[in-house]
């Protein structure tokens, strides 16, 4: 622990929100090392030494349980039946709302990437045609590298020197909120905004990147600023919504904004609904699951109208998502019997190609965690692995001979004809010179024969690569669609060869339907999740008919997978040292007790003389509330008008309470008593000191508690059960391992 310096982090700057000063004690009550402010200001180490068996201790806890101080029993008690029912539709309201601007951001970002790159690609395509004919297609490449380059640089830079956190795809942050950790400015404005610019350049930069992992951040982003009413960003209160400003609610609604975005990405509301109920969300009832399947139904629905009047359809809601896979027709999707075991053949694969994507992209991030920390290295990184992209593409058309004849109904966007015949097109060109959602459209569409395997396996080993490459560098950018890129290349190239290996194989072995499966696989193998893809597969293919398949191909690789190594979106938050509880404790843990495993000595404030039994808890943040408004006992007395502090003066505090830095306490004050009987929360939950791990840990799992209060048989305070406490614990190699805690 001691070796430890600095870690960069998602927030990648010193964390402002004042974990600083805390003095957290650790285990058994030993003070956490406390490094100088000289220490830190030696210089920056060109290497930043990584241990991953670590927590950070910069992360908190929200706090899904309602404190139940006087203050809330009152305005609970006070309020009507019809007050009860007003809210119930503010909800909804919200969820609406919700629903409607992620699709929105949805629809902007898809116009803009379909400009920009539109754009981009005709100009290269004019210029590599014009010089395949004079000679010099060296001046096509760096037109091509100098485009990429220039897209990425914008966004790498917004993202590096403006709001770090909006790296990646966001999905491991938000899962990390769902779970219950409070990640610094995970959905602030600036971080939205950032993130939007950030995925339409590293996208039209082309990037081996999609933009549909973003959306889900987007959509979280957007539900945590719609449900509080106000704008701490933009210093604006709307005065609307105030009930909700509190962790409780606002969890709620960020799991139906990122359901919104899934909904807005693929189209998928069923799925969009099922990602939240399997990745994060820890409280779950009927009337949340319908408040987050509307958002995500006027999510599809928004998205769709305005992408049909841009389109020139008004009305057509045939576009449901950003990533739209096409119909695959009724023919063509027959399957049978003995094609199952291949199906689960091809499941195998896509979790060993998953296991080794994640390997590497760990080593790689490892490797950036160490050595590439700082902003200008992080931009310089970006634009090389964009100027790379271009030339590794550039090379594997120009030296590509397979030429197919263009056909009156051709779907390709822009065909490059480079040294093929008239009247014929570059196939690899199709992979690498397009976006990669209309790559993997054509993938699974274009007729048998359209692409040779030699091309294939080609792009399938770069690609690869390439997106190994590109998953975790500061750039706003997704995992699933380079995922199904791959997955489809190398599902085609198995029904390719599956239809030359046996006699009646060209009847039966579409290479689009292996395509369909390969992709399932990759993504299986890479972020293993099985419920909500299978659906999100389903719905976005428009065909129910592969949903056993799928399923079975998305589990195979799942459990393939989990043999090697976890899932990326695990790993990556693994690395960031982040408390993550997952749904059950260690399997053997059972030996261990609340008394061994809670933090001591509690800060404990008496009532009035000593009596050392349990009366409540009172938050920090409470606390420094009540000190910003003096309310001091002897200054109650003195003021005849003084006002009595309410609930709303605590909600108006939220989420950003000020550092206790910033609060001015004169030396008289200080003297000051204060009585916290009726801010305290009178009945918090609590344990005997004896109660075993998986107890405690079921409890604060299924309540989404922050604290969790031990005491002994007289009822006396002998430590706290926090997120961090239960979080060391994990089964590793060698049985129940326990992690050390540090200020990173």
């Amino acid at each position: 622990m001691a070796n430890i310096t600095k870690k960069v982090s998602w927030s990648s700057r010193a964390d402002e929100s004042g974990a600083t000063g805390e003095g957290t004690p650790l285990l058994n009550g030993s003070e956490q090392p406390r490094h100088s402010r000289q220490d830190s200001l030696r210089g920056r180490p060109k290497e930043i030494p990584h241990n991953e068996k670590l927590l950070s201790l910069k992360y908190e806890s929200l706090d899904y349980d309602n404190i139940e101080n006087q203050l809330f029993l009152e305005e609970e008690r006070r309020m009507s039946h019809m007050g009860f029912r007003c809210l119930e539709i503010s909800r909804w309201v919200v969820c609406g709302l919700i629903g409607f601007l992620t699709g929105l951001i949805a629809c902007f970002i898809d116009i803009v990437v379909e400009e920009l790159a539109g754009i981009k690609y005709q100009v290269v395509k004019e210029n590599i045609e014009k010089f395949t004919e004079v000679g010099g297609l060296s001046i096509s490449l760096i037109l091509w590298a100098v485009f990429n380059s220039a897209f990425v640089m914008v966004g790498a830079i917004i993202v590096a020197y403006f709001e770090p956190i909006a790296a990646g795809s966001g999905i491991p942050q938000i899962k990390c909120y769902l779970n219950g950790v409070k990640i610094p400015r995970v959905v602030r404005l600036k971080t939205l905004v950032v993130k939007v610019g950030g995925v339409i350049c590293s996208v039209v930069g082309g990037l081996a990147v999609g933009k549909e992992g973003p959306m889900i951040h987007s959509g979280a982003v957007v539900a945590a600023g719609v449900s509080q009413g106000r704008s701490t960003s933009l210093k604006r209160d709307f005065k609307i919504f105030e009930y909700f400003r509190r962790d409780t609610e606002k969890r709620d609604f960020v799991s139906a904004g990122a359901a919104a975005g899934v909904s807005a990405a693929f189209g998928a509301p069923v799925g969009g609904v099922l990602f939240s109920l399997e990745e994060g969300a820890s409280f779950w009832n009927q009337m949340l699951t319908w408040r987050i399947f509307f958002a995500s139904m006027i999510s599809t629905f928004t998205l769709n109208f305005f992408l049909s009047i841009y389109h020139n359809k008004p009305g057509d809601l045939s576009n449901p998502g950003l990533i739209n896979f096409g119909r695959f027709e009724t023919e063509s999707v027959a399957y049978n019997l003995y094609e199952i075991p291949l199906f689960i053949a091809m499941g195998a694969i896509g979790g060993l190609l998953g296991a080794l994507f994640n390997v590497l992209n760990y080593w790689l991030t490892i490797f950036r965690i160490r050595y590439v920390h700082r902003p200008c290295l992080q931009v310089m990184e970006a634009m090389l692995v964009a100027a790379v992209t271009a030339t590794v593409s550039f090379t594997m058309i120009y030296f590509s001979n397979d030429c197919q004849p263009l056909g009156p109904d051709h779907t390709e966007e822009y065909p490059l004809q480079l040294f093929c015949a008239d009247g014929e097109y570059n196939s690899m060109a199709t992979a690498f010179f397009n976006t990669p959602e209309r790559s993997v459209r054509s993938l699974f569409h274009n007729q048998p024969g359209t692409y040779n395997p030699l091309t294939l396996g080609l792009f399938t080993l770069t690609y690869f690569f390439l997106a190994c490459w590109t998953y975790g560098l500061a750039v706003s950018a997704g995992v699933f669609i380079p995922s199904l890129l791959i997955g489809a290349a190398w599902g085609r190239l198995f029904g390719i060869l599956l239809a030359s290996i046996t006699t009646t194989g060209s009847t039966w072995a579409v290479p689009g339907k292996y395509a369909l499966m390969g992709a399932a696989a990759q993504l299986g193998g890479i972020v293993r999740m099985t419920l909500s893809l299978t659906v999100i597969m389903v719905e976005a293919t428009g065909n129910i008919t592969y949903g056993l398949p799928i399923m079975l191909v998305l589990m195979t690789s799942k459990i393939v997978g989990d043999y090697f190594v976890e899932g990326l979106y695990d790993i990556h938050i693994k690395l960031q040292s982040v408390p993550f509880l997952h749904w059950e404790a260690p399997a053997t843990s059972h030996w261990l007790t609340a008394r061994e495993v809670m933090s001591s000595p509690v800060t404990c404030l008496n009532r009035i003389e000593k009596p050392a039994k349990l009366c409540g808890l009172i938050l920090r943040s409470q606390l420094i509330v009540l000190l910003k408004h003096k309310v001091f006992v002897e200054l109650a007395r003195s003021r005849l008008t003084h006002r009595k502090l309410q609930l709303k003066d605590f909600r108006d505090a939220y989420p950003r309470f000020p550092p206790i830095q910033s609060i001015h306490v004169s030396q008289d004050e200080r003297e000051c008593m204060m009585d916290l009987m009726e801010f305290m929360n009178a009945t918090p939950y609590t344990v005997p000191q004896e109660t075993s791990l998986p107890r405690v840990f079921k409890l604060f799992r299924a309540l989404g508690l922050r604290h969790l209060v031990v005491v002994d048989d007289e009822n006396r305070v002998v430590g706290l059960v926090t997120r961090k406490d239960l979080a060391r614990y994990h089964l590793g190699k060698h049985g129940l391992e326990e992690l050390q805690l540090a200020q990173t």
